[in-house]
């Protein structure tokens, strides 16, 4: 991988400058830049055991020397230092070219009541939840978490301006939040918070005739049964999302592999094949997939396929399928890329191939520390008893890597 031209365009650091948290920042530029701690060192007047005190938190920048030697050594953006969503036009990660000049005036005067809110401010806030789905996929849920559900406040609290078509805008809007905050809501292993929302998304979704994202909330309860281990009730909530009026092909495909997942859970190989089978017919022909299912692909689906593998066994399956969908995988999906990566090393320890699981749990566990706990993070663990219990040296040089990041 080579280094980024412009590091201070990723989101991660963006959210690390913004926040001032210089453990963070420190780490992330130095793995967007491929360099050491030396080097960073030199470039901010610090020695290298220094550096790893700050990264790793054994160390607290209070003095204003070495927090501007850091700004002046790697070029922090000025307007980056000291942001706070609370004074952006809506809370949000400090992210370039989301909301144009103009846009975030207009949001800042209806925020302020300057102004009556329009079309207009309804799709800019739109593009700003869509940026943050984006910006979700490389820093996290953790970190965005809190800044959507902000933004979903100042939405909600502008619903009372809405008239006529306007209202029905602002309500798939709040649909897409509620969606937004059940993923990260399950992701952060918060089920009954992501039911909540999952309701609420549903309810606005059939309010406002937004079949499609109906069907989504739906075939998103269905993942939430899966990974609860509730077989049938992913089978019976796929199902249901499939045949939902208005639900687009890319959100059926998504909704029959969730039940062909379900079937997989139980046991039931040849109904979790069929229904595979089928929603790779339908995601062939697939096209305009909605926004929300922007990642939606042939990747992503050759994954979900090798997941249903592993609960059926079929390790040379698994291992076909996860490696096929990682390689279709952006660098910035680190989150996806972590909770795939621990399944492909489960998949290869099942498979009695400990040199290739444990390569492939390294790959992965730092982006499984930072971005993928619970779930990415627990595979990982499960990679490693099973090799314990298979003798393989390779799962204590795994486990004693993960009680260090531990």
């Amino acid at each position: 991988m080579e280094p980024e031209s412009d590091v201070w365009v990723h989101p991660e650091l963006r959210a690390a400058a913004a926040a001032e948290d210089w453990a963070a920042l420190l780490g992330t530029w130095r793995k967007l830049t491929r360099s050491s701690q030396s080097r960073l060192g030199a470039l901010v007047g610090l020695a290298q055991p220094d550096v790893s005190a700050i990264e790793n938190r054994r160390r607290v920048v209070t003095s204003a020397e070495v927090r501007q030697r850091i700004i002046d050594g790697l070029g922090v953006p000025l307007e980056l230092l000291g942001a706070r969503y609370e004074d952006l036009p809506l809370p949000s990660l400090v992210l370039p070219g989301v909301v144009s000049e103009a846009d975030g005036e207009r949001l800042g005067a209806v925020r302020q009541g300057g102004m009556r809110l329009d079309a207009a401010s309804v799709d800019a806030m739109d593009a700003l939840l869509a940026a943050h789905r984006r910006a979700e996929d490389t820093v996290g849920s953790r970190t965005v978490a809190p800044l959507v559900l902000a933004q979903f406040r100042e939405v909600a609290g502008l619903y009372g301006q809405a008239r006529g078509a306007l209202a029905d805008q602002v309500v798939r809007l709040l649909a897409e939040y509620a969606q937004f905050l059940a993923w990260m809501a399950q992701d952060q292993d918060k089920a009954p918070v992501a039911l909540g929302w999952f309701d609420r998304s549903y309810d606005w979704a059939l309010e406002a005739g937004y079949g499609d994202l109906a069907a989504t909330t739906l075939s998103m309860k269905a993942h939430l049964a899966w990974s609860g281990g509730r077989g049938r009730r992913c089978v019976r909530l796929g199902e249901a999302a499939a045949s939902l009026s208005g639900a687009s092909e890319a959100t059926r495909a998504m909704a029959v592999q969730m039940a062909g997942r379900g079937y997989a859970l139980a046991g039931e190989r040849d109904e979790a094949y069929s229904r595979l089978d089928e929603a790779q017919r339908i995601i062939a022909g697939a096209v305009d997939a909605p926004p929300w299912l922007y990642f939606y692909g042939e990747s992503w689906f050759a994954a979900q396929r090798g997941m249903a593998d592993l609960h059926l066994k079929d390790w040379d399956g698994a291992v076909g399928n996860l490696t096929s969908g990682l390689a279709g995988f952006a660098p910035s999906f680190r989150r996806d890329r972590a909770w795939y990566g621990s399944c492909l090393a489960h998949a290869y320890a099942g498979a009695g191939e400990a040199e290739a699981a444990l390569t492939e749990a390294l790959g992965v566990i730092h982006d499984a520390s930072e971005v993928g706990r619970p779930h990415a993070w627990a595979e990982l663990h499960k990679v490693g008893a099973i090799l314990l219990r298979r003798g393989a040296r390779e799962g204590r040089t795994l486990v004693g890597m993960l009680a260090q990041l531990d």
